[in-house]
């Protein structure tokens, strides 16, 4: 295991995912000089405001019990949570009016340049021994630090399988489809898309042409042509298959409405067989009632080859807003929850310290199968710039759901292609 994960690890880089706004290249408001609080050195109490993506965790009491062991190092300091459902697409709504609290995830789709207007620079120190490090930094000034690593695959549920009479986890896709079929019959839900919630649909698309090629450049070169969609290349394909699990009602009944949380007690239950998803739901399906040993991990069989690859990608990067009124204490919040909170091992995630090694015991099922780890790599500002200028929220997840139910595949491909090359002449312009 840690040969394997070494090996691994030595591949991690990043890609940022999720939504793309225009809002991101707004420029910000003026910015006003805080008001100082009451410090703790002062004798006063300091309370931090904390977005973030994680409603379970809120919910559940452990990101209370982070805090409580925070106030524990800092007397006085009590730190409040808000946790935003959707989180990708609400916090762009708050980067005009300066709603960022004291610490918060950084918008993936916001360009380097643009940090600085919302976020306050981050000590050297904090990034020793960590991955990523440079994904949030402009002009040398780092702004972010990632708070876990992932890769992508299936996540099973045994027991459906074993009643389902699937004997064995299937390495292509026929395999994969045959398994769907054995599933259903067996009254259980073959593959849980959670299209309702939207964000998850992006797996299906930008994650998934980030590695299945093995070019993790793959994004990144649709700058370079004005019909990056098409029925024969890897969007085409990676949407197919979406389509087909659809066609074959291998997927949940309800796909419009948001049915994440209820999904992770399906999954557990064993109504349902599998996610495509990060390793980081793992913990959560378990905190849904899963016995740990009822849930394996494979890489995804996207076709009939027997060479598999998959991704390594950072998840959100943590920073401190600009407009802080508690900014030390707001960075010591960052390099507690990164360091010492426990989070990477309590949310199923790889570690961002190149020092540790995976305490997620499923990683080894998946490392089994031999997959060849992909890079992701970061968006490049073009590819921002013209999805942006096209109003094609990359990582968002809605325009795939105007995808898989669309009649004809290939014609909104066409429409979709039309708005790129638009977009691609104005950027150039």
């Amino acid at each position: 295991m840690r040969r394997a994960w070494g090996r691994a690890a030595a591949a991690l880089l990043a890609l940022a995912l999720l939504t793309a706004a225009g809002c991101a290249d707004r420029d910000p408001p003026p910015a006003k000089e805080p008001k100082p609080s009451a410090g703790v050195a002062d004798g006063g109490d300091m309370v931090l405001k904390v977005l973030t993506n994680r409603v379970d965790l809120v919910e559940n009491g452990v990101f209370r019990q982070y805090a409580e062991r925070f106030a524990e190092l800092h007397p006085g300091a009590e730190v409040e949570f808000e946790a935003l459902p959707s989180y990708a697409n609400d916090i762009m709504l708050r980067l005009s009016t300066r709603n960022l609290g004291d610490v918060l995830l950084i918008p993936n789709n916001i360009k380097n340049d643009r940090l600085p207007d919302y976020f306050e620079p981050l000590d050297e120190s904090l990034f020793e021994h960590m991955r990523f490090d440079d994904f949030k930094a402009h002009n040398g000034v780092k702004y972010g630090i990632a708070t876990g690593a992932s890769t992508t695959g299936i996540v099973y549920n045994k027991k459906a399988f074993r009643k389902a009479g699937v004997s064995s986890v299937p390495t292509t896709l026929e395999q994969f489809y045959e398994a769907c079929a054995k599933l259903k019959a067996a009254g259980i839900t073959p593959v849980y898309l959670n299209s309702g919630a939207q964000w998850p649909l992006m797996i299906w698309g930008e994650d998934l042409v980030s590695f299945m090629t093995g070019d993790p450049d793959y994004l990144n070169r649709m700058v370079e042509t004005d019909e990056p969609w098409q029925i024969d290349n890897t969007w085409g394909q990676a949407i197919s298959i979406v389509r087909t699990l659809i066609e074959k009602d291998y997927v949940e009944e309800d796909l419009i409405q948001n049915n994440w949380e209820a999904s992770k007690r399906e999954l557990a239950g064993g109504e349902a067989g599998m996610y495509l998803m990060g390793n980081w739901v793992i913990n959560q399906i378990v905190a849904a009632g899963a016995d740990p040993e009822d849930i394996g991990f494979f890489p995804f069989p996207y076709d009939n080859e027997s060479k598999r690859y998959a991704p390594l990608s950072p998840d959100w990067f943590v920073g401190v807003s600009r407009f802080s009124g508690n900014k030390e204490l707001a960075a010591e919040w960052v390099e507690f929850f990164v360091r010492q909170s426990g989070y990477v091992d309590d949310s199923g995630f790889l570690p961002v310290d190149e020092r540790k090694e995976p305490a997620l015991p499923h990683f080894k099922q998946f490392l089994s199968f031999n997959p060849v780890m992909v890079e992701k790599k970061v968006p490049s500002d073009k590819l921002l710039e013209i999805s942006n200028t096209a109003q094609i929220a990359l990582w968002s997840g809605d325009y795939i759901l105007e995808w898989i139910t669309a009649p004809d595949l290939a014609e909104v491909f066409e429409t979709y292609n039309k708005r790129w090359a638009e977009a691609r002449d104005i950027t150039e312009s």
